[in-house]
């Protein structure tokens, strides 16, 4: 695929132009590093096109602020301050969504991902993002806390040209058959294997 050449001619009826700007759903798995700061470098491509960007962080800790988190948000502010790129949205689920903080509540995962999960199928209907960060979207199904037929079936009929990415491991098969990128990384050799823990700049 060097260069973005296909390999195959299309037989779907449609013209370049449709098939180059239909929606894409992008997967990236595997027991490697590197999932979700692909899908934000990913995002930042995106920011540059102008499209609105909405990142929602399942399973993540409050207290976990990644690098990405903090050069979108600048980003995001320097959309709205001059007009360049797009807007960004950031939603992390540990810190409680910000549509619906509810001080003192006693902390349910599986509801605040059904939550999460709900959101973003209000956000399809309205078409609200260009593109979707679903980072670690993976496990919530796996772990059954949303309904895997139903993001099927929400992901394929999700109406305009909304690009969605999901990460994390062991995505189910159901999500790999519709999605149109499916990537998964490989660890190879890492500093953890010999008991080196993350650095700042390089982990997060």
């Amino acid at each position: 695929m060097a260069q973005g050449q296909v390999t195959t001619e299309a037989n779907d009826g449609l013209t370049t132009r449709q098939r180059r700007n239909r929606p894409i759903l992008l997967v990236h798995s595997g027991t490697g590093k590197g999932k979700s700061t692909a899908a934000f470098g990913l995002a930042l491509r995106a920011w540059s096109q102008g499209w609105p960007i909405g990142v929602f962080q399942f399973v993540k800790s409050a207290k976990w602020r990644i690098g990405e988190q903090t050069a979108l948000e600048a980003l995001g502010r320097l959309h709205e301050e001059t007009g360049e790129g797009g807007p960004v949205e950031w939603h992390k689920m540990g810190s409680g969504w910000s549509w619906s903080r509810k001080a003192g509540t006693e902390e349910d995962h599986a509801a605040d991902a059904r939550e999460g999960w709900e959101e973003i199928k209000r956000r399809f209907a309205a078409e609200t993002h260009g593109l979707y960060v679903l980072d670690e979207f993976t496990y919530v199904m796996k772990w059954g806390w949303v309904d895997v037929d139903e993001v099927v079936e929400v992901l394929r009929t999700r109406p305009g040209t909304q690009h969605v990415v999901i990460t994390g491991r062991d995505p189910d098969p159901r999500i790999v058959e519709i999605a149109d990128v499916v990537t998964e990384m490989t660890k190879v050799k890492h500093p953890f294997d010999t008991g080196q823990k993350g650095q700042k700049g390089i982990e997060w």
